[in-house]
C-alpha cells in the first residue's frame, strides 16, 4: 500500500509538495514511483528556470517508461537534487526524503493541491493513470 504523508500537498499528476513559507520541495509520490518501477535516470531543470503550474520541468525514466514531471505550482527553481544523477533509485527507496527532485521559490497559488486524504481518495476513485 502506498503511503501519503499528512504534511504534504499532492497534485493529480502524482507530485508532492512540502511547503515552507514561500519555498517548496517537490518530488513524485510513492504511488507514482511504484507505477514507474525501477528508476534509472532523472532529467532536472537548471537552477533559476521558471515554470508555470502544471508545466513539465523534467522527466523520470524507469525500466518501464519515461514520464514527464510537472510543477504543481508556479515557481522558480532554487536547487535540484544533484545526487539523483548518480543514484536515481533514491526515488524508489525514499520518494518523500532523499528522492526529492527540486526546491522552488513559489510564485503561484497552492489552492489547487490536494491533502493526503483527498489524494488517496483520488487514487481510490481510479481516475489516475
Amino acid at each position: 500500500m502506498a503511503n501519503f504523508p499528512e504534511d504534504l500537498s499532492y497534485s493529480k499528476d502524482h507530485e508532492w509538495l512540502r511547503l515552507d513559507g514561500d519555498r517548496a520541495t517537490i518530488g513524485i509520490t510513492d504511488h507514482a514511483q511504484r507505477q514507474l518501477g525501477d528508476v534509472v535516470y532523472v532529467e532536472l531543470p537548471k537552477e533559476g528556470e521558471r515554470f508555470d503550474a502544471d508545466e513539465p520541468f523534467g522527466s523520470v525514466e524507469s525500466v518501464k517508461a519515461v514520464s514527464e514531471v510537472c510543477l504543481p505550482v508556479a515557481g522558480t527553481v532554487l536547487t535540484v537534487n544533484a545526487s539523483l544523477t548518480e543514484e536515481p533509485e533514491q526515488i524508489n527507496t525514499d520518494p518523500y526524503g532523499d528522492g526529492w527532485l527540486l526546491t522552488i521559490q513559489v510564485s503561484g497559488s497552492t489552492n489547487a493541491l490536494l491533502t493526503a486524504a483527498q489524494y488517496e481518495e483520488y487514487l481510490r476513485e481510479g481516475t489516475s493513470d
